[in-house]
């Protein structure tokens, strides 16, 4: 069966475990934008505790504007902050250097589409844990969708409490744990840092 999610920028570790439990995602391309959801942020662990990146975007047709159709806002250098932020939580990570490489081009190419800039580092993220995961888009918006499995609202960094023990994250070593303890549900990245190839099998 299919799992209908929304788009998200680098995704919690949750949703990653969703992409390989089921395979078949359907990403909703149909929705209009929602503030303050995983659709343009994520969660890192820094030396001061769990850090939102979110990118600034642009709503050509203000609330009516569908995912598909969200800029992304670079009059703010924001690309730069990202990187520099994930550069100071992760760089003495086992993986970062391996990090490094798959992920710096989309800090220094200049993106317009939120969609698109989602839907590439996805994709990337997919091929470097070589996990079989077949993404496609909606090509329509249905409010209550038939023989899907609807996780749209599931994952909101503000609805932490939905996640249910489905998608309940076990532990596995992170870099300031030994401040903070185990942060659960972090964005992927954060995983990838910390236990490489490995996360295959974590996820």
């Amino acid at each position: 069966m299919s799992v209908l999610v929304s788009t998200a920028y680098l995704p919690p570790v949750a949703l990653f475990k969703t992409f390989k439990r089921y395979g078949q995602i359907l990403v909703e391309a149909h929705e209009t934008y929602t503030k303050q959801t995983y659709r343009n942020r994520c969660e890192i662990l820094t030396a001061n505790g769990p850090l939102a990146l979110t990118i600034p975007v642009v709503r050509p047709n203000g609330n009516h504007t569908l995912i598909k159709d969200i800029r992304i806002d670079n009059s703010v250098k924001w690309s730069r902050e990202h990187w520099r932020a994930i550069e100071s939580a992760y760089r003495s990570s086992a993986y970062f250097e391996l990090v490094s490489d798959y992920f710096t081009p989309y800090y220094t190419k200049e993106w317009k589409f939120l969609w698109d800039f989602n839907s590439s580092i996805n994709n990337t993220i997919v091929d470097l844990l070589e996990v079989d995961v077949k993404f496609e888009e909606t090509t329509k918006f249905e409010k209550s969708p038939e023989n899907l499995m609807d996780y749209r609202n599931i994952f909101n960094p503000k609805k932490k409490d939905l996640i249910s023990e489905e998608f309940e994250a076990k532990p596995y070593y992170q870099v300031f744990e030994n401040k903070f303890g185990f942060t659960p549900n972090l964005s992927v990245l954060d995983l990838i840092c910390n236990c490489g190839m490995e996360s295959v099998l974590y996820l």
